[in-house]
Formats: C-alpha cells, structure tokens, sequence
C-alpha cells in the first residue's frame, strides 16, 4: 500500500473522497462550515494561504500541519504542539461492538453535541458525523461514549472521535467503539490510522496496546485569520 498521503493527511483528504465539503483551490482547501475546522495544503511545507483568506472568517480557528517559519500576512499562530500518527498494524480484532452501541444518525445530533461539550475530544463540528460512521453507547437514553471516522484518503481511513463521559472511563468503552470502527474500516479494504497528542501518553498507550504502531511525529499549529 502506498502510504505517501499520510505525509499530508488533510489535503488528500479535502482533495480527494471529501472535496465536496471542501472549499478552495488546487493550492489550498479547508472545510465547509460546521464540518471538522482543518486546512490542508498542497504544499504544506510552503503553504499558500491567499485563496483560503476570503473563505475564513476572522478569528475562525483551525488546524493545520506545522510549516517551517511565521504564519503569513494576516492570520496568527495560536498553538503549536508535536502529534503522532499511527497506524493500525495487526490482525482484525475479534471483540463484539459493546452492549447497547448503534450507529449514529440525524437524530443524535443533540446527543453527540453534548458528549463534545462535555469531553473536548478535540476538533469536532456539527457536520463532523457525516464525514463517517459514527458508533456510540447509550444509558439512559444519555450518550456516554462515541467513536468514528473524520479523514478519508482512500484505502487508509482515520478513526476519530474518541471520546467517552469521566464517570464510564475504565470500563473499557472507548476501545471496544475503536474496535468496532476498525474492524468496518478492515472488512472494506482500508487500514485505519488515528492522530493523537504526543502528550496524550494514556492514549497513546491506549492505542498501541490495542495494535496500532507510531507512522511518524508530526507538528501540528493552530490557526486563525486576524
């Protein structure tokens, strides 16, 4: 497998399976509004922000692979922190979807909001649940715990989303829903891959135990037009 595009993650993925919610050009893209807030470039080492200047509202945060050097004339580095990515690197797992996971649909989009307000999983928008599917576990008519898919490149496809209430962690929700994911993405052909802090050191653990390897360290930046 041709594993180039995860040396440029959000740009394959804006250029390609997801380019119509994107806007842009054939330098630079982000997403439509209300989806996931990521820039991609098809440059990213030299990025052109010109064409994504009058698409951007000011103040609009996103993020975006680390460039050597300032941001350009008009925008403003907010964060900046090392990622890794990583990628699933052993056999399908053979656990069931937990008891009482479904897919998510329309109708939880009150639920899901929610569960982002709650947990900060990290970019996440209205519209991200169309970018995939998207698996929670439900008590009490409450989403507790969720997991899902945000970039798409093709044959390699991201697990995102990973989130779960304090009060559930350690009864092992959020791996059994990446499970879940991974097995759909592994049936259809992809491999899946996830990004995570590097500070995340419990996720991290979290994600290796479960058989996904470090593909590389990357720099990730937090934007936003002035």
């Amino acid at each position: 497998m041709d594993l180039a595009a995860l040396d440029n993650p959000f740009w394959h993925s804006l250029n390609g399976p997801h380019a119509a919610w994107s806007l842009g050009d054939a330098q630079a893209r982000r997403y439509a509004p209300d989806f996931t807030p990521l820039l991609g470039f098809a440059q990213p080492d030299a990025p052109d922000f010109s064409a994504l200047t009058p698409l951007c509202e000011a103040g609009e945060r996103f993020y975006a692979k680390a460039w050597a050097g300032e941001a350009p004339p008009g925008w403003q580095v907010h964060i900046e922190a090392p990622a890794l990515q990583m990628l699933w690197s052993t056999a399908a797992p053979s656990s069931l979807p937990p008891a009482h996971a479904r897919r998510l649909g329309p109708s939880d989009q009150a639920a899901i909001e929610a569960l982002v307000q709650a947990t900060q999983p990290g970019p996440f928008g209205p519209r991200t649940r169309e970018m995939g599917d998207y698996w929670g576990v439900f008590e009490e008519d409450r989403l507790i715990a969720m997991t899902g898919e945000r970039l798409h490149l093709g044959q390699l496809r991201e697990v995102s989303g990973v989130c779960c209430l304090p009060e559930t962690q350690g009864r092992g929700l959020a791996r059994a829903l990446i499970e879940t994911v991974v097995q759909a993405q592994l049936q259809r052909g992809q491999t899946p891959f996830l990004h995570v802090m590097a500070s995340n050191q419990r996720a991290v653990r979290l994600y290796e135990h479960m058989g996904f390897r470090t593909h590389q360290s990357l720099l990730l930046r937090v934007v936003a037009k002035t």
